[in-house]
């Protein structure tokens, strides 16, 4: 996707982070949010189908109580998070209705996305809406999820609905103008980096950390830049607070970092194994293993795995990494962790008499697999 091309996009998700919404932690920013509404009714105006993800519920809930500094107390994010969603939603609610435009809160947790039944079911409903000419306001169910399953940043979430509603661009709208040589806060030399592969390595080396009320910085873009090229949007980083940002984007403008997808859309199934954070297990390849999924787009057969951990069932996904711990693809497990352990190294023609039984001959096929 070129700049050019940004302007024929049909389907976006635009992702608001807490520092923008918030000011910088000094109350909601309510005059923003209103601009920012305003700017995306254009869009949908004009047909362009736009999910909004919001962050902001537990900022917002801590300036609400009178809280300066943020929780580290699992409980009290939570309380936060479910006393800051109220006014959030709120204040998205009034300000589209000003556009006539109906708004759907939308909460989300990990597990939501990693089971399949529930995947589909959120794509499903998030499809409606948008077939209903809702706006889908999108946030991460911060008030039950805990640490072990939570996405991390809204970054991540953000490129996770992009591939779960297959959207043309993700937009993510941050206090920096873009994704910068080095941070511009502290090098008054960093320019702008106008637009690279989100797959670039280099993107990834520049990139930096997050501030105190966001968990997510400019890495977790980055990330989020490569999660959403997975299935073939591209993605802007660009800074919120930049006059109509959003029209200006849309009219080819080249605002902030455009960060281009090398691939083709991903089927839905291979999307959803992609976006999987929390595996259940892992699959340690021979170097054999490797080179066959890398090079030659194969099936894993259990010739080419070398060890098992974790205590997976058959269907669920695992991580397939090298003899470091390096994740090089995630897929579905034909075979439970104690039927994969039977039959480690083992030639396909003998998964029978090694179980008494044979499903596939694959670990994982091919279909079911993704590198990362």
């Amino acid at each position: 996707m070129t700049r050019a091309a940004i302007t024929q996009a049909k389907r976006i998700v635009i992702k608001i982070g807490s520092a923008l919404l918030t000011n910088d932690g000094a109350g909601l920013n309510r005059q923003g949010i209103a601009n920012w509404v305003d700017q995306i009714a254009v869009l949908k105006q004009k047909g362009i189908e736009v999910v909004l993800v919001s962050s902001g519920s537990v900022a917002e809930g801590m300036t609400r109580l009178g809280w300066k500094q943020r929780p580290s107390a699992l409980h009290e994010l939570q309380a936060a998070a479910a006393v800051g969603q109220m006014g959030l939603v709120q204040c998205y609610e009034t300000n589209f209705a000003r556009h006539d435009f109906l708004t759907a809160q939308v909460l989300l947790t990990h597990a939501d996305l990693s089971n399949r039944t529930r995947y589909l079911n959120a794509r499903s409903a998030i499809r409606s809406l948008i077939e209903l000419n809702v706006v889908p306001i999108i946030n991460e169910n911060d008030t039950v999820i805990t640490d072990e399953i939570r996405f991390g940043d809204n970054d991540t979430l953000g490129a996770l609905v992009a591939n779960l509603v297959e959207a043309d661009t993700l937009v993510i709208l941050t206090d920096q103008n873009g994704l910068y040589t080095a941070d511009p806060r502290h090098d008054p030399s960093a320019t702008l980096i106008e637009s690279a592969r989100a797959e670039d390595p280099q993107v990834q080396a520049v990139a930096g950390d997050g501030g105190a009320l966001g968990r997510g910085g400019m890495v977790t873009k980055v990330r989020a830049a490569r999660l959403a090229a997975r299935s073939g949007a591209s993605t802007v980083i660009v800074g919120g607070r930049i006059e109509n940002v959003i029209q200006r984007l849309f009219e080819g403008e080249p605002l902030g970092t455009l960060l281009t997808s090398d691939q083709e859309r991903m089927v839905a199934r291979k999307q959803w194994i992609a976006g999987h954070l929390q595996t259940q297990g892992e699959i340690t390849l021979d170097e054999g293993a490797i080179r066959a999924l890398k090079a030659s787009g194969k099936s894993l057969l259990p010739v080419g795995a070398v060890a098992v951990s974790g205590n997976f069932g058959r269907g669920e996904v695992v991580a397939c990494v090298d003899a470091q711990g390096v994740v090089i693809a995630k897929g579905l497990a034909n075979y439970s962790a104690s039927e994969t352990q039977k039959i480690l190294k083992t030639d396909s023609k003998h998964i029978l008499e090694k179980l008494g039984y044979m499903d596939e001959p694959e670990l994982i096929h091919r279909d079911n697999l993704v590198l990362v």
